[in-house]
């Protein structure tokens, strides 16, 4: 009588975990169980490594890339106001990673202009029936700043990614408005070039026009139109990313 042969043993390679990542690993299951949130202050350097048990090399390795993921304030000194406050600040974060990334050709340009079309357009389109009073004085007062005698291709640069960012807010999804100020802020330099290569002074009276319409139709909740009027705007900016 023969048998069916069993099947071996499934070997799985053992995942080798640095020190500071099973810092990480802790201080990140305190996060999700609540027990530790924004504004708590983690503690001192020397307690957290006797209470883990790793060294306090560990512990500032892991803090480190808890400030570089825009989670965490570490600062100097005595006193009070010493020591590593948990915080956030994930769109300063994410646009630097993005940055590196487009820096690194990792992200093409054309890849990041479509992304903002696509979230924008979103975002344009609940502006228009979600925006708050304050959500339209935000746009108004980028616009405003889109003109006169002393603007030059940073200050419109300026009011653009102002305008932007207010639109992205007024969307109320803070993910969304997240998303949007890493990828502008990734592309800040290509946005100022767009402006010199579409023709400055001239190109600032369309995409002020741009802005225009799509505040417009924000403002009379127009859904459709505002979406329509942020990708024709994305379209004549980067003409050739998109």
């Amino acid at each position: 009588m023969s048998t069916t042969p069993t099947e071996g043993p499934d070997w799985r390679p053992v995942r080798r975990v640095r020190a500071h990542e099973e810092v990480l690993a802790r201080i990140e299951e305190q996060i999700a169980a609540g027990r530790l949130k924004a504004g708590d202050r983690l503690p001192g350097e020397r307690q957290l490594a006797e209470s883990l048990n790793v060294s306090r090399a560990s512990v500032r390795e892991a803090l480190r890339v808890l400030e570089a993921m825009g989670v965490l304030v570490s600062t100097t000194g005595r006193g009070p106001d010493a020591g590593a406050v948990l915080t956030g600040r994930p769109a300063d974060a994410l646009a630097d990673v993005l940055r590196l990334h487009v820096g690194l050709a990792h992200f093409s340009l054309h890849d990041i202009v479509e992304t903002r079309r696509i979230v924008e357009s979103w975002a344009a389109r609940s502006a228009a029936t979600r925006a708050e009073p304050a959500d339209l004085d935000r746009l108004r007062d980028a616009v405003s700043r889109m003109t006169g005698p002393d603007l030059t291709p940073d200050r419109f640069n300026q009011a653009d990614a102002d305008f932007h960012l207010a639109l992205a807010e007024a969307s109320g999804n803070h993910v969304v408005a997240t998303l949007m100020h890493g990828l502008r802020d990734a592309v800040g330099r290509h946005a100022v070039e767009a402006v010199e290569r579409l023709g400055w002074p001239d190109a600032a009276v369309a995409l002020r026009e741009d802005h225009r319409r799509i505040l417009k139709a924000i403002e009379t909740g127009r859904p459709d139109a505002a979406a329509k009027a942020v990708h024709e705007h994305l379209r004549r900016s980067y003409p050739d990313d998109l």
